[in-house]
């Protein structure tokens, strides 16, 4: 049944969105570690943050924490058209705003249970991604609106076993919501190019550990670990589209409809150092084991009950690193400053970009700042320019069109976040 290509296509997107950390990851779960590229998040107890990088380090707080952070990511994402083999002017294919901007939320609270014990909540997101192309796209199966949202619950205590060694564990819920809509495109079929190919609308829940350790070495000197599990999440919701019965389309009719999908594990090492009175400098490797992410199934019900699975693709994504290094700057009692520097490495291979996911390897070049309010309060404020690589693919949809590309993409995240001790 043509339905079910469509269904695998929309399955597709539900990996393959530009965002501005490797595929679809977020790096964006504070504004305090944004400043320095987020080297050192494992290590460095700015904040109630380190729920979401490392429980261990809840720990060091003598008192309650509470951080609340907005970050906002305004991408410069475009693509040109180099190629086709119907006939259609390459020209055609141009869009120099494919990725809306978004605002990342976060909150935590941390709070010592007693000298050895302490314990925490947070509710961030680890993954997530948005494109958008208009509605008459005339590559619109290719195309069209791509959208999905996680946010995790994570519970974590923390507990001191010496002066020098801590450590914490976390309960993860997750809760993820994905929006695909695939449009017929250009067609020889007469068919209205803004019709749905593909609307495909599920959420669903999932469970997860995380592991933090922390070490000091001494008084200037501090090391950091955290491992995040994977977490399997099933997309269940309604499919549909407007193609013609007679085609193998729906009509409209809605049809239950899931995609497999595994958030990949994460783990991350980190070093803080205390140079002098005023400077330290911190650095972070982040790892995420996206070859997990093997191959993408999609499976249909049919009217009769009857369930089958209407796609397995090959994906086998590779593992990637992000590094980073960056520092900060006690400029006076009130004032903190911070730079830093990362590379984010692309797990996905060159043949499997699409203009979905024209995803590379990115640099980021971020300053920020902490203010002391007064002794209970202070502010962080953090601005970073992603730079990304350009990308030349070809992509081919359903009908056999080939679509040649020329991406480029680009962003600009700022953030800002209270913290409150009591």
């Amino acid at each position: 049944m043509k339905f079910s290509k469509t269904l695998i296509a929309a399955s597709l997107a539900l990996v393959s969105a530009d965002t501005f950390a490797a595929a679809f990851q977020l790096a964006e779960q504070n504004a305090s570690g944004l400043g320095r590229a987020y080297a050192g998040e494992a290590s460095i107890a700015d904040d109630a943050s380190v729920v979401a990088r490392n429980p261990a380090l809840m720990t060091l707080f003598k008192d309650k924490q509470l951080s609340v952070a907005a970050i906002a990511v305004v991408p410069d994402v475009s693509i040109e058209g180099e190629s086709t083999n119907n006939g259609i002017d390459p020209s055609a294919l141009d869009d120099d705003s494919i990725a809306p901007s978004a605002v990342v939320p976060a909150a935590y609270f941390t709070m010592p249970y007693n000298d050895k014990v302490s314990v925490g909540f947070g509710a961030f997101s680890n993954f997530g991604l948005s494109t958008e192309f208009n509605d008459d796209y005339v590559a619109g199966q290719i195309a069209g609106e791509t959208e999905i949202l996680t946010v995790n619950f994570n519970a974590s205590v923390a507990y001191k076993v010496t002066e020098q060694f801590s450590f914490g564990v976390g309960l993860n819920y997750i809760y993820a919501d994905a929006t695909v809509i695939r449009k017929v495109g250009a067609n020889a079929s007469g068919i209205d190019f803004g019709a749905d190919a593909v609307n495909l609308q599920g959420d669903d829940t999932g469970l997860g550990l995380n592991v933090g350790l922390m070490y000091q070495l001494d008084e200037n000197s501090r090391f950091g670990f955290n491992y995040r599990s994977e977490t399997d999440i099933t997309f269940e919701g309604d499919f549909s589209n407007e193609l013609p019965v007679q085609v193998g389309g729906t009509g409209g009719a809605q049809l239950p409809g899931s995609v497999d999908l595994t958030l990949p594990a994460i783990a991350e090492f980190s070093g803080s150092h205390q140079l002098d009175e005023k400077l330290g400098l911190h650095y972070s490797v982040l790892w995420t084991g996206w070859s997990s992410f093997e191959s993408l199934e999609a499976q249909v019900t049919l009217p009769t009950g009857d369930k089958f699975i209407a796609f397995e693709k090959q994906e086998q994504f590779d593992d990637a690193f992000r590094y980073s290094i960056g520092a900060d700057y006690q400029y006076n009692e009130d004032l903190l400053l911070r730079a830093g520097v990362a590379f984010d490495e692309s797990p996905v291979s060159q043949t499997h970009l699409s203009i979905s996911i024209p995803d590379t390897d990115r640099f980021w070049f971020s300053v920020g700042g902490n203010y002391a309010i007064d002794k209970q309060s202070n502010v962080d404020l953090g601005v970073s320019v992603v730079r990304g690589k350009t990308q030349n693919f070809t992509e081919t949809d359903d009908s056999g069109s080939q679509w040649g590309f020329e991406s480029k993409g680009h962003a600009v995240v700022i953030g800002a976040q209270y913290n409150y001790k009591f």
